[in-house]
């Protein structure tokens, strides 16, 4: 990200360095005589909440725009998903190691076609951490393009994968404002197996498209054993709480295949051109 070179005021990176070299004084020593921008104390307070809000929303913003990323190719998945062949602490997981290899494969099918187009359209982005995420990241390195990582920061310290393009990798605090970035430019929403957070994601991105505060993207779900197991779905239609027409609200996959097939079918309701106005 550059400085405006258009205006002829003194520069704000310009007075953060003069102000660590002013004479040594109680006065110039104060909390109080730090630039406002440049207190993180003064950020952090509470009543500075809306602020921090803003900035997280607008430094992605601005760094995806500057790099003239128009769409994105969203995957979402489980952490404790890992690399077939490498140790799973149960059976179960180990099974599920097929799902990293599907979202490599699937996410360098996207990316080869992204590269195309300079690595504006298509862009995969992921969560940035391990697991399907980092399969995600990954894919898109064997392709040879970028991928966005929307980190987040957690108590167990979690860290970007080193797949991530580090241009590209960023880090919130707060996972709404996180979540908004997965969905602002989306073209279509893989998700495969995953926990609590994948659900999170999965079920905030349906109900978005289902309440019209969103145009109707591709959801496609990797392996449909796993989400009829979790979510009895026939349940929710036969109790009333969703419409049968809600279950054509997402597809089916198994194999990234079958995926590119249900996106390169899908037919666009609206412009992409109008993001930043979302």
């Amino acid at each position: 990200m550059t400085s405006d070179p258009r205006h002829p005021l003194r520069d704000a990176h310009e007075d953060i360095v003069s102000s660590r070299h002013v004479s040594d004084s109680p006065q110039a020593n104060s909390q109080a005589y730090r630039l406002a921008f440049a207190d993180p104390d003064f950020l952090c307070r509470d009543e500075l909440r809306p602020v921090r809000l803003q900035l997280e929303l607008l430094k992605p913003q601005l760094e995806m725009d500057e790099r003239g990323i128009v769409s994105t190719v969203v995957l979402f998945g489980g952490a404790r998903i890992r690399e077939p062949g490498t140790p799973a602490p149960t059976e179960a997981l180990a099974e599920m190691s097929k799902y990293y290899a599907e979202a490599r494969d699937f996410a360098r099918l996207v990316t080869e076609r992204s590269v195309e187009t300079g690595c504006t359209e298509n862009v995969i982005v992921t969560g940035g951490g391990p697991g399907v995420m980092e399969a995600g990241n990954r894919g898109a390195a064997d392709a040879g393009g970028c991928s966005i990582g929307l980190n987040i920061v957690l108590p167990h310290e979690q860290v970007p994968n080193p797949y991530v393009t580090p241009e590209l990798c960023f880090n919130f605090h707060y996972f709404g404002i996180r979540k908004m970035h997965f969905l602002l430019r989306a073209r279509a929403i893989a998700v495969f197996p995953g926990g609590f957070g994948t659900l999170d994601e999965l079920f905030e991105s349906l109900t978005l498209i289902q309440t019209g505060r969103m145009e109707q993207v591709p959801v496609l779900l990797f392996g449909e054993s796993f989400w009829r197991e979790v979510i009895n779905l026939d349940a929710l239609v036969k109790a009333g709480t969703i419409s049968p027409a809600d279950l054509d609200l997402f597809s089916f996959v198994e194999t990234a295949e079958q995926a590119l097939k249900v996106i390169d079918g899908w037919t666009y309701s609206g412009k992409r051109s109008d993001i930043p106005g979302r």
